[in-house]
């Protein structure tokens, strides 16, 4: 098992120290899934939630939140993002939403942390917006399936 870096010598929390690590380009991938019954699927492909395009504000949502993850998670560096993707498709067959995350940056750490928490906004932002038809709706299934650039390499989920 690898050595987690977030704790000194003495088990307590500290930020680590990237200084002397190279700058190199970074990318990672993550997904998720929000499961709701077909009727409020419907919803959203029809366009008829009532507090507007819920894919598109979910986008924002979650592209706000990847440049917001330093403020979020404790001990994430604030990096400069040079791009984010959020793909969101509607599956008939889940029921429910899909979402894909890509975040893209040179720096001297990765940026997985980012993707999460963009998949996870904007998951949270579709439950936002279509609790009123349903609050039986489940976020599920949030991993990182690609990381790649650092002295890592690179990870590509099975």
């Amino acid at each position: 098992m690898a050595e987690l870096t977030h704790f000194d010598a003495e088990g307590r929390a500290h930020m680590v120290d990237v200084s002397d690590k190279p700058l190199t380009a970074r990318v990672a991938v993550a997904r998720g899934a929000v499961v709701m019954r077909p009727e409020t699927l419907a919803l959203v492909t029809e366009g008829r939630a009532k507090k507007g395009d819920v894919l598109g504000v979910a986008r924002l949502a979650g592209i706000m939140g990847a440049k917001r993850c330093a403020d979020l998670i404790p001990l994430c560096h604030p990096l400069p993002i040079t791009k984010v993707t959020l793909d969101l498709h509607p599956d008939p067959a889940l029921p429910g939403v899909r979402l894909r995350a890509e975040v893209r940056t040179t720096g001297q750490t990765g940026v997985e942390m980012e993707a999460l928490t963009a998949v996870s906004v904007a998951a949270l932002t579709v439950y936002d917006m279509l609790k009123a038809a349903e609050k039986s709706m489940r976020i599920t299934d949030i991993d990182v399936v690609l990381k790649d650039g650092g002295k890592s390499g690179r990870y590509e989920a099975e």
